[in-house]
């Protein structure tokens, strides 16, 4: 009841017979560009710097909050004295 119905003998699809209008576009390549080894090496120098750079700061920006959290819990209790 549910099962779909096929035709017998399947006709084959019409065959295409459109002939573009202008010739297809030529894509042209870039010319290869070469990256010398001392560039990749300035850059993965420059990317570890900035990074270690980066750790540093967070590192003094975590140590500067915790001598103020620290100065300040002392500065109360002798404010309360």
């Amino acid at each position: 009841m549910l099962l779909p119905k096929y035709p017998d003998s399947p006709t084959p699809p019409p065959a295409h017979t459109h002939i573009p209008a202008a010739p297809s576009p030529v894509w042209r390549s870039l010319p290869p560009v070469s990256i010398g080894t001392g560039a990749v090496v300035a850059v993965l120098t420059g990317g570890v710097v900035l990074t270690a750079l980066l750790a540093a700061v967070a590192v003094s920006a975590v140590s500067v909050a915790v001598a103020a959290v620290v100065l300040r819990s002392l500065l109360r209790e002798h404010h309360r004295r």
